[in-house]
C-alpha cells in the first residue's frame, strides 16, 4: 500500500509542477506542496460558520496554510501549530501576546518558533478546529499526506491528552488538481470533513472513522525514538499495561 501511496504522491507532484501551478518553496516533491490559489481555497474555510466559532485552531506548519494561521492571528484565535516533525512538540500563538505588526511573521514556521510558545500537548487547550496540509484528497474525505505520517500522530497525540474529539472537523485546502478519485488507506489515517481548493467547498457527507488513538504496533522504535512526546506516552502505556497485568495476576 505505500508503494502505491507513493506513486499517487509523485504523480500529484508531478502534475502539479507540469501545469506550472506549483509555487515557492521548491522542489516540491516530497512536501506538502504549496500553489498557486492556496489563498482563494485557503478563504473558503475561513468564510466558515466552524471555523468563525473557533476559539483555538490547529493549523499545519505547511506552505499552503500559512493564509490560514495569519488569519488566525488576526482573527484573535490561539493559534496551535505543531513544530516541524514534531521535533519540538506544539507551538501556542496567543496573538494578544505578539505585536501587531509582527502577526504576519508569527505566521511562518521560522518567526511561529521565535514568537510562539513551546507547550507540552497536556498543557494546551481543548481545540476546536483543525486545517491539515495534503498531497491528495478524495471528495469522500480521504486524505493522503507526504508519507511522514506527523499529522496522523499530531491527532492521536491530541487525542490521547483529551485536547480534541474524535469528531472534531478536520479542513484542507489544496488545488482542484490534488482531487482524485480514490485512495488507499491504513487503519492510522487521518480523514477530512472539508476539502477547499480554488474553485470549491466540499462538505464530506459522510466521514470515514478515524483512529481512536495511537496504534503502538503500527510503530517501529525508530519513530517513538525521535519524538519526546511519543516516547514519555510510549513508557506510560507500558506502565499501564504492565499494572493491568499485575492487577489480574493477582486476582
Amino acid at each position: 500500500m505505500s508503494d502505491e501511496k507513493q506513486m499517487i504522491r509523485e504523480e500529484i507532484w508531478r502534475l502539479l509542477e507540469s501545469r506550472g501551478v506549483a509555487r515557492f518553496p521548491k522542489p516540491i516533491y516530497g512536501r506538502i506542496p504549496n500553489f498557486a490559489g492556496a489563498e482563494r481555497a485557503a478563504e473558503r474555510i475561513l468564510g466558515l460558520e466552524e471555523y468563525r466559532a473557533a476559539s483555538v485552531v490547529k493549523v499545519s506548519p505547511d506552505s499552503p496554510q500559512k493564509h490560514v494561521r495569519y488569519r488566525c492571528l488576526l482573527d484573535g484565535k490561539i493559534l496551535v501549530m505543531p513544530t516541524p516533525r514534531l521535533k519540538e512538540g506544539f507551538l501556542i500563538l496567543d496573538p494578544s501576546r505578539i505585536p501587531q505588526e509582527m502577526l504576519e511573521q508569527a505566521s511562518t514556521i521560522r518567526g511561529a518558533l521565535i514568537l510562539g510558545r513551546r507547550t507540552h500537548p497536556r498543557d494546551l487547550p481543548r481545540i476546536n478546529f483543525i486545517v491539515t496540509g495534503s498531497v491528495a484528497a478524495t471528495r469522500d474525505g480521504l486524505r493522503l499526506g507526504k508519507g511522514g505520517g506527523y499529522s496522523e500522530l499530531e491527532y492521536a497525540i491530541l487525542l490521547e491528552y483529551g485536547k480534541i474529539d474524535r469528531d472534531i472537523m478536520i479542513a484542507t485546502n489544496i488545488h482542484d488538481l490534488q482531487l482524485v478519485n480514490r485512495l488507499p488507506r491504513d487503519p492510522y489515517d487521518l480523514t477530512l470533513d472539508i476539502i477547499a481548493t480554488p474553485t470549491k467547498l466540499i462538505r464530506v457527507s459522510t466521514r470515514k472513522e478515524r483512529p481512536t488513538g495511537i496504534i503502538w504496533e503500527l510503530l517501529n522504535g525508530r519513530k517513538i525514538n525521535e519524538i519526546s512526546i511519543l516516547k514519555e506516552l510510549a513508557t506510560t502505556s507500558r506502565n499501564k499495561s504492565d499494572n493491568a497485568l499485575n492487577r489480574r495476576r493477582r486476582h
